[in-house]
This record gives C-alpha cells, sequence and structure tokens, in this order.
C-alpha cells in the first residue's frame, strides 16, 4: 500500500431482515454463498489482495458462526502486522451492544487506540465484488480528500433501492439521499446515478472528530448521519467504481460486477450470475482469488446433461443425480435418481431419490422426501415463494419436509 498504513473496519454485524428465514439464525455475512464461501469472504479477499494489513471484523447479530467461520478459514492468514483478520465482538470494546456503524467503528477505534493508521477504510461485510482498494486509495490521495465513498453506476429505476450519491464533475459530494423517490442522475449520465457501495475511506483526524461529534449529537449510522454532516465541512469525493481494475477478469464477465444480496431474490440472481459457459463473475480468477479454505468446483457438463453448470462446494454428493444450473453449499446430498433444476441447497441438506425439485432455495437441515407421485401437494400452502417466483423452504434443524413432484 505504498508505505501507507492502513487500518481496515468490515462492518459485519447486520441482520439482514430482508433475507430471512435464511438469517434467522446467522448475520447476512455469514450466508453461504457460491458453494464453498460465505459472503464476507469477498471483502476479506479484496482487502486481503489489495495488500491491506490488518482487517478488523466488527461483530453483532448472532456473532457465533461468523466467529468460528473467521477462526476456521482465516486463522491462518498473515497480514504485515501478525494475523490479518480479527474478530470484534461489542464486549471486546467493553460495551454491551454497537448502537450503530458509526458507533461500532467509534468503538473499535478506542480498543485498539495504540493503532495510528495513515487511512482508515470501513467496508461493508455483506456484497460480492471484486475490487483493487489501492486503486480507490490512489484516487482519495490524488484527490486530497478526507473522506472517499466508492460509488456504483445504476438504472434510475434501481437506484430507489439504495443510498444515491449527488457529485459534481470533479467527483466532489455536494450531498445524498437515502432511497429517493426521485434519484439524483450522475452529472455525466441522465439515466443513471451513483449508489453508495458501503465502503468509505477516511483521513484519521476527520473520522475521529466526526465520530466524536456524531456522539455528542446521539447519532449512530455512517449513511443517515455521519456522512451527510460531513459533505459542507471536508472534502467527500465519489470513487466511481467502474474505474477500478482487477488482473485476471476475463472479457466476457460484466464489469464493475457488484451486487448487494440484500433480498432473497438478489441473493438467488447473484448465485446464477456464476453459472454457465460465460458467467457475469467468475469464481476461478486465480490472479484474485476468494480466500477461504476449500474452494467450490464449478462444473460445466458432465455424465450425458445430467449434470449441466452447477457449483458443488466441499464434501457434496452428487453421484447418480440429476443437478442442471444449481448451487449446492458445503455438505449437500443429492442421492440417485433425484433431480433438481435452478436450484440452492444449503449446507448439509439432504434431497432424497425420487425428488424433483426446481426453481427452490432450501435451508439448512431439511431432508426432502418424495410422496407418491399422484398426491401432488399445493405449492403456496406448502412453502412461500418469493416475488420472483423461488420456492423458499426454510431452514430447520432435524427437519424432514415431503416434496411434491414437479416443485
Amino acid at each position: 500500500m505504498n508505505g501507507l498504513r492502513i487500518l481496515a473496519f468490515v462492518m459485519a454485524g447486520g441482520q439482514g431482515v430482508r433475507l430471512r428465514p435464511f438469517t434467522r439464525d446467522y448475520a447476512k455475512p455469514a450466508l453461504p454463498f457460491g458453494g464453498g464461501y460465505r459472503i464476507i469472504d469477498f471483502v476479506l479477499s479484496n482487502l486481503y489482495n489489495s495488500g491491506v494489513p490488518q482487517a478488523r471484523v466488527l461483530l453483532q447479530y448472532r456473532p457465533s458462526l461468523l466467529a468460528q467461520h473467521i477462526a476456521r478459514h482465516w486463522s491462518g492468514v498473515s497480514g504485515a502486522n501478525g494475523r490479518f483478520v480479527q474478530a470484534l465482538l461489542p464486549s471486546t470494546a467493553g460495551v454491551e451492544l454497537f448502537e450503530g456503524t458509526a458507533n461500532a467503528v467509534a468503538c473499535g477505534l478506542r480498543a485498539i487506540d495504540c493503532a495510528q493508521p495513515d487511512v482508515i477504510a470501513v467496508f461493508a461485510a455483506d456484497h460480492v465484488y471484486r475490487m483493487d482498494v489501492r486503486q480507490m486509495l490512489a484516487f482519495h490521495r490524488e484527490r486530497d480528500a478526507e473522506v472517499t465513498v466508492a460509488a456504483v453506476s445504476v438504472s434510475l429505476a434501481r437506484a430507489s433501492a439504495f443510498g444515491v450519491i449527488c457529485a459534481d464533475t470533479d467527483g466532489r459530494i455536494l450531498g445524498f439521499q437515502e432511497k429517493p423517490e426521485r434519484p439524483q442522475p450522475r452529472p455525466d449520465d441522465a439515466r443513471r446515478a451513483f449508489a453508495s457501495m458501503g465502503n468509505y475511506l477516511f483521513e484519521p483526524e476527520a473520522l475521529r472528530a466526526a465520530l466524536a461529534e456524531a456522539q455528542a449529537r446521539g447519532e449512530h449510522d455512517f449513511g443517515r448521519h455521519v456522512l451527510p454532516r460531513m459533505v459542507d465541512a471536508h472534502r467527500v469525493f465519489a470513487y466511481d467504481f467502474a474505474r477500478n481494475l482487477v488482473p485476471g477478469a476475463r472479457p466476457e464477465e460484466e464489469a464493475a460486477y457488484w451486487r448487494d444480496v440484500g433480498t432473497v431474490d438478489a441473493y438467488v440472481e447473484a448465485q446464477w450470475d456464476l453459472l454457465g459457459p460465460e458467467p457475469r463473475f467468475r469464481l476461478d480468477n486465480q490472479e484474485w482469488p476468494i480466500r477461504c479454505g476449500d474452494s467450490p468446483r464449478v462444473l460445466g457438463s458432465l455424465d450425458g446433461g445430467a449434470l449441466q453448470h452447477s457449483i458443488v462446494g466441499p464434501g457434496v454428493q452428487f453421484q447418480g443425480a440429476a443437478v442442471r444450473h444449481s448451487v449446492l453449499q458445503r455438505g449437500a446430498h443429492v442421492e440417485p435418481g433425484a433431480e433438481i433444476e435452478r436450484c440452492i441447497l444449503m449446507e448439509g441438506v439432504r434431497v432424497a431419490n425420487g425428488v424433483r425439485l426446481s426453481r427452490a432455495i432450501v435451508g439448512r437441515g431439511n431432508l426432502l422426501t418424495a410422496e407418491a407421485r399422484g398426491s401432488r401437494l399445493a405449492r403456496s400452502s406448502r412453502w412461500p415463494r418469493s416475488p420472483a417466483g423461488m420456492t423458499i423452504v426454510p431452514p430447520r434443524a432435524n427437519r424432514v419436509a415431503h416434496a411434491a413432484w414437479g416443485v
């Protein structure tokens, strides 16, 4: 990082309420993704691959599984100053709960007050993307910025779902809109808007002063409170993510790929982006790898078409089954004679012989068995569906479910 001391905080305490029932038992960044990863692995890999020396992961909601994942898969990864990733719970910082994102970072800074970084990075833990943070840092330094916010370009039709950045042609941020009905377009493109990616770079003195002021006002959130107030008194800039290039990206991949997987359908669609002969986002980029234990297998077409364009995680069993355009997370088992298509199976799901399952996302711990062919179940009374039509089988420990033929 060009000799600069970078301290990174990764915000991993979100509840992910729009992803229920799959976030009932653990935080959104802990959700499995792409066969063998968890969502948090993407931001941690980006920071590590960019040469950031240390990342402090701030945990809160249902922290146990995420803490275990970090201990198991990241404890052996070394940074410039020892272990690369360290988990920080509210109790570690001497408080009962973090009251918001800004309060979490303030508590984290107090917990490691001996650190004297040149730049403080605050990154979200719940997005899927690749990013070379060094390029954002170079922009931050070129603009002599006190705050830089990573921005992704989205259509005006989609922009109302995000925090929108209002900037001038030089990237200087003039204001923010929180999920506006009428988003302000980019200064150079009336059909698109800048959405905040939830990734920030701060000059330490400016950040510490802003956090102290926020605490005095009883304000605790970056997006709603801290950043809008900093616009008037500080040099705050938007970094266009489209400028960011990582090695190993292929021409067929979507440029500046970034997904906020905040709903069930967004979570599903992002995993469909991994599939096919020319995926929008490739998992197997060896020049900018996703670092986390055992990598999943990305499979094309095998066994006469019984397995087509799917991803299978470590410990998955599927011999003798038909698996098409699906993602099987760690430890899933599809028995011989079963057929699944356009499905996501969470950890440890077992699909029994005779089940035919299509367009379903099945939570961990389920055993799906086939009923008699003639007894077709009413789908709506059995399991809910997402707005895009995915059948949702909630996670349950030791659950046995009967799957209607052709669901």
